[in-house]
Formats: structure tokens, C-alpha cells, sequence
């Protein structure tokens, strides 16, 4: 029998989701997480900001419980990231900081470009990008072009949503 080889997923998406995607999303992500897991998928990259990365990253510490051997890295722009946040915002991004298995950072306080530094350093070293994209524009679009150039495989969770009128 052949051994899987690991893989290493990194994960970007928007930060505002439609109702009608949120909805539907944690469950699309719990399946398509377990399937890459099967596939052999043993570390998942987030990026840490509100909206898809939190919904992904709280996804991924849920099957974490189940699954022990799967690693969560947190690839973060800035130290300083959640300045700015509400409460419960603020409170879901330490409750994900103290649960990660590795935190980096791109820099060390927000800069212009620690956060297409953190994007480039979600994508380095994946083998898969597992994104949840609807717009041709943005760090998420940045994100998944980059990837693309990289040659990972990339899974756009918006393309098995419903179109959004």
C-alpha cells in the first residue's frame, strides 16, 4: 500500500459573506476539508482575519478534536492585526491564537505590505489553496492568482454555492 504524501492547505477568502453563502458555507468547508484530509492534507494555513479565514479556521479546530494529528498554522500580517475589532471579533481571534499549533508573522506592526506578504507566505510551501472567491479583485483574488502562478491546485468553495443575483 502507498503511503499518501502530506499535504499543506492554505486557505483565502473575502471578509464579507452573503447571507445565503454563510449559511451554507460551514458545512461545504467541513466536507471539503475532510475530503482533502483523506487525501492526505496534514497542515492548513489561515490567514486570521474576520469573515472566511475565522469561519475556515473555527472549522478546522473542530475537526482538530476529532482528528489530533491535523496542524493548524496561523500566517498572520501583523502583530496588531485585530486592532480595531469589535469585541467578538477580537474574542474568536484569541480564542483561534491559543489554539493554533504555529503563529508567523509578516511583520511585526502593519505595514503598506504585510498583508500581501502574509498572502505570499500562506501559498509558499502549499500544495492546495482552498478559497472561497467571488470577486476578480481584492487580496483573496491576489491570493488565489498567486497560487495558480505557484501551481497549486486550487478549490474555489464559491463555485459549488449558489449564484448570487
Amino acid at each position: 500500500m502507498q503511503e499518501k504524501q502530506p499535504l499543506i492547505v492554505c486557505l483565502t477568502g473575502h471578509r464579507r459573506i452573503p447571507t445565503e453563502h454563510a449559511i451554507l458555507l460551514p458545512a461545504l468547508l467541513e466536507k471539503q476539508m475532510r475530503a482533502l484530509i483523506e487525501r492526505g492534507a496534514v497542515e492548513f494555513r489561515a490567514g486570521g482575519a474576520v469573515g472566511y479565514d475565522m469561519v475556515a479556521t473555527l472549522k478546522i479546530l473542530e475537526l482538530k478534536e476529532e482528528m489530533p494529528h491535523i496542524k493548524l498554522r496561523l500566517c498572520l500580517p501583523c502583530r496588531d492585526q485585530a486592532k480595531g475589532w469589535d469585541e467578538v471579533g477580537r474574542r474568536a481571534y484569541e480564542y483561534i491564537l491559543a489554539r493554533a499549533d504555529e503563529i508567523s508573522y509578516a511583520s511585526e506592526w502593519y505595514t503598506s505590505t504585510c498583508m500581501l506578504d502574509r498572502d505570499r507566505q500562506l501559498v509558499d510551501g502549499s500544495d492546495i489553496c482552498l478559497a472561497y472567491c467571488t470577486e476578480n479583485r481584492g487580496g483573496s483574488f491576489y491570493t488565489c492568482t498567486y497560487a495558480l502562478k505557484r501551481d497549486l491546485e486550487l478549490i474555489n468553495l464559491a463555485d459549488q454555492l449558489p449564484k448570487l443575483k
